[in-house]
């Protein structure tokens, strides 16, 4: 084999991923496990007897488990079976929640008012299903009395306590202080 017909079969190669079934001639394997048209079990056979099966029946030889040993393929029409994969993994993406992670930000000299305010902020995340990391940021001569305001978070945590369990307790990292609160089940 030449170097351009080499680089050519590892470009070939290269296209293909694994989310792509192999169909048809593309199956290399000696024998196989082969499911029918209508999900019966056919057994263990060579995967050109299967094949000339499929063939037979109008329909395409679909590896549907590559990782088995031997790998199970099935006789469908691919086309439909194609649409169907589509279909479901839609679905599945439409079911799933992503959660995010919501940052509120204070102060060691926050005023009531204010962190009555972030309170309420952090109350609609909660409700909404997000979790809520809580900072604290120290600047200056506040870095020295770091301990004295913790009470800050704790305060934060005891009023949301009705929705919310405290997932992190407050940490101090670098110039400040984290937890994370995420909605009670």
């Amino acid at each position: 084999m030449d170097s351009y017909a080499v680089h050519f079969y590892f470009f070939l190669m290269e296209g293909t991923t694994i989310s792509d079934l192999m169909i048809n001639e593309q199956i290399r394997d000696k024998e196989i496990r082969l499911i029918g048209e209508n999900g019966e079990q056919l057994g263990i056979m060579s995967s050109r007897d299967a094949l000339k099966m499929a063939e037979d029946a109008g329909l395409d030889l679909v590896k549907i488990a590559p990782a088995a040993k031997p790998p199970v393929c099935k006789i469908v029409d691919y086309g439909k079976f194609k649409y169907e994969q589509v279909r479901k993994e839609k679905e599945a993406r439409k079911k799933q929640r992503v959660i995010e992670i919501k940052e509120i930000r204070l102060s060691p000299n926050i005023d009531t008012n204010d962190l009555n305010t972030k309170i309420n902020a952090a109350r609609k995340f909660l409700t909404k299903g997000d979790r809520v990391k809580v900072t604290l940021r120290f600047r200056g001569r506040e870095m020295a009395h770091m301990n004295n305001s913790r009470h800050i978070l704790d305060d934060f945590a005891e009023s949301l306590s009705d929705i919310s369990v405290m997932e992190k307790a407050p940490k101090v990292e670098g110039r400040s202080m984290t937890m994370f609160l995420t909605e009670k089940r």
